[in-house]
């Protein structure tokens, strides 16, 4: 039988479901699809056949919790599950009405609003059929403890291939079905696609234990000193000096709501080529511009300092880059909303990434989810909760970029990318960008009631981009 323990960092994102039902905490997204020649979506015996031989050689697919939940004086095993069944975590489903883009956002806020079941391998994936033109589309719901979305293969991504009749292929260690799990650190084959993670809550390095060892090794105690002088910074920045007070920061229920923006790719380049920073800038700027419009259409007061949006940072090494396990880490990255101009606003962000870059925050961050990754399992969860409270962070922003050709399931091509990000508690929206063959995504997942007007905050977004645009100057003519 193959098993093996949770890591501290993989059990917060169960620790974060049990102490509140509003947290869903799985990633995946939407994927579309070009029609098929024959017409109509996979049928769930094909998404079988095809997704069974890339999972062989993933068993922790094929696995569930020992125990549904945390505590006591142990983390729950990953085991093997006797019964399980592929075709059980797959299914099909139709979109009511004309099936339009709108209809299918409604389908996914209800889809992201349902848990998965701890009982079972934690996972599933949706075929669904009936969108306009003749398109179809691929849901993935995927625990974050299974995986943290940077490093590791989520379910959709292994349908997709770079051509659009690929020979068979299979993962490493496939052998009649079966096979052995990756160390960690081992690479997985392709491109990561739905990387989305969400912050860290334990990475598991003990900076006493590595003090010891520091006379003997200089550089040892040199990096110790990083550690300790960044841990140092964060805390007094970010935790006593907390995040504004906001309606982006109450209590949410667990149902959801998606809003989604899609852009051409060179546009973002070019703004950052005219106004200089990086495509990031451009990110942050957009976000900022339309949280300010949210904020002021709900008649509050704009935050002096800024809201803060915590951006996750991928810690992995070059080795580890598709392994399977939580290895990331945060950026708290303020968001300038006071001022009017664009340009100005723009430059803001710019020079608080500047900031962020001569400085060792995320090296502060990890190694503050590094401390409670020793807390025994019965006390941890008090402080992973800790590293999600409003008082850190007003919202999260992942921006992860794909693939810049395009990428192919069951001879369709694929058209676009609807990512996810998950809600922690009392944080009323989330913020995914993923770019992929010319586009960018951006993807808002926001609490149901606490967020009626995402409208305001979507369109805000997109007039941020034009804003931008306009500023950058006309488009030239060798662009």
């Amino acid at each position: 039988m193959n098993t093996e323990e949770l890591s501290a960092l993989d059990a917060t994102f169960l620790e974060l479901e049990e102490a509140d039902p509003s947290a869903h905490m799985h990633i995946g997204g939407i994927l579309i699809f070009e029609p098929r020649k024959d017409g109509g979506a996979p049928s769930v015996e094909e998404i079988a056949q095809g997704l069974g031989a890339r999972l062989a050689g993933l068993p922790r697919y094929r696995q569930r919790l020992s125990e549904q939940t945390t505590g006591g004086l142990s983390w729950p095993r990953w085991d093997d599950d006797p019964r399980f069944e592929i075709r059980g975590h797959i299914r099909r489903a139709r979109l009511p009405g004309s099936g339009t883009d709108e209809d299918l956002r409604e389908w996914a806020g209800e889809y992201f609003s349902e848990r998965l079941d701890r009982s079972r391998p934690l996972w599933e994936l949706v075929v669904i059929g009936g969108l306009d033109g003749g398109r179809w589309a691929m849901a993935s719901k995927t625990h974050h403890c299974l995986v943290d979305g940077v490093g590791s293969v989520d379910t959709v991504q292994l349908m997709l291939d770079a051509e659009p009749h690929p020979a068979p292929r299979e993962l490493p260690g496939a052998s009649n079905g079966g096979g052995t799990p990756p160390a960690r650190g081992r690479s997985l084959p392709g491109a990561s696609l739905l990387r989305l993670p969400i912050r860290a809550a334990a990475a598991g390095l003990d900076l006493v234990r590595a003090a010891a060892g520091t006379a003997a090794h200089p550089s040892r105690a040199r990096e110790t000193m990083r550690r300790s002088r960044a841990l140092a910074e964060i805390i007094v920045r970010d935790e006593l000096i907390g995040a504004p007070r906001t309606s982006l920061n109450v209590p949410i229920g667990g149902k959801r709501r998606l809003g989604v923006i899609e852009v051409d790719l060179d546009e973002l380049k070019r703004i950052k080529r005219e106004l200089g920073g990086t495509v990031n800038d451009v990110v942050l700027a957009a976000a900022g511009g339309g949280l300010r419009e949210l904020l002021l259409a709900r008649g509050e007061e704009l935050p002096e300092q800024g809201l803060r949006a915590m951006v996750p940072v991928n810690i992995r090494s070059a080795g580890e880059h598709l392994a399977l396990g939580n290895r990331i880490s945060s950026l708290f990255v303020h968001l300038p909303l006071t001022e009017d101009d664009p340009r100005r606003r723009y430059e803001l962000q710019m020079e608080e990434a500047e900031t962020l870059k001569s400085g060792d925050q995320a090296l502060g961050a990890s190694a503050i989810t590094d401390l409670t990754g020793h807390a025994p399992p019965v006390l941890h969860s008090f402080l992973a909760r800790s590293l999600f409270a409003t008082r850190l962070f007003n919202l999260t922003i992942t921006n992860v970029p794909g693939p810049q050709f395009p990428l192919y399931a069951f001879g369709s091509r694929m058209l676009s990318v609807w990512p996810l990000v998950p809600l922690a508690a009392s944080h009323a929206i989330g913020l995914a960008i993923f770019s992929y063959d010319g586009k960018a995504f951006f993807t808002v997942n926001a609490d149901f009631d606490a967020v009626p007007d995402l409208d305001v905050l979507v369109d805000g977004i997109a007039s941020s981009i034009l804003q931008l645009a306009y500023v950058a100057g006309p488009q030239s003519s060798e662009g």
